[in-house]
């Protein structure tokens, strides 16, 4: 292949990283009945006239696999930090007792594990439509410089070539991810 193709590969595994990357985090996001700290990631805490990200004012850790703790560096915000934590959507119930905010992760049931799985099954197939995105601006945009440019058409079709099989190998990884977090979410 001629290395002026080579750049837009480069970009497309790039960018279908960065696809791959938020789904990770996405799925991250996702409650599969184990608690990890990554699951308070995408909160924000209304803090001195600003939204600032949890992580950035509390320790949080999971000292077992159905509790969270968050203890807040600063003792005077535990009650807009349990007011966030309340109204993010997560169906979390935060006890707060004035110097640590303990959060007990319910038991999921039958029914809530198939809507888990729907839902990372959804985040899954907009990181695919994603990739495949990326393919076909990438492939528009190898065939555009291979008309500007007068370059051979033997080099388009090996660009082609190769940038089928990374979305290919990309599609796959991500595939794996969703089998790996619909086994996580499923297992009692």
């Amino acid at each position: 292949m001629i290395a002026e193709l080579q750049p837009y590969l480069d970009d497309a595994k790039k960018r279908m990283d960065d696809a791959k990357s938020f789904l990770k985090r996405e799925l991250g996001h996702i409650r599969a009945g184990k608690a990890t700290p990554q699951l308070l990631d995408g909160i924000k805490v209304e803090y001195y006239g600003t939204q600032t990200p949890l992580n950035q004012l509390a320790n949080i850790s999971a000292p077992d696999p159905r509790l969270l703790t968050v203890e807040p560096f600063d003792k005077s915000s535990i009650r807009e930090i349990e007011k966030a934590i309340m109204s993010s959507g997560l169906g979390l119930n935060p006890n707060n007792d004035g110097m640590l905010i303990r959060i007990p992760l319910p038991v999921l049931s039958e029914e809530r594990r198939k809507d888990l799985v729907k839902v990372s099954r959804e985040k899954t197939e907009e990181a695919r439509v994603s990739i495949r995105n990326i393919r076909r601006e990438i492939k528009d945009e190898i065939k555009k410089i291979v008309k500007e440019e007068s370059l051979p058409e033997d080099s388009r079709y090996e660009a082609e070539e190769d940038l089928q099989k990374l979305t290919d190998s990309y599609i796959s990884i991500v595939d794996q991810m969703l089998k790996d977090k619909e086994e996580e979410i499923m297992t009692v």
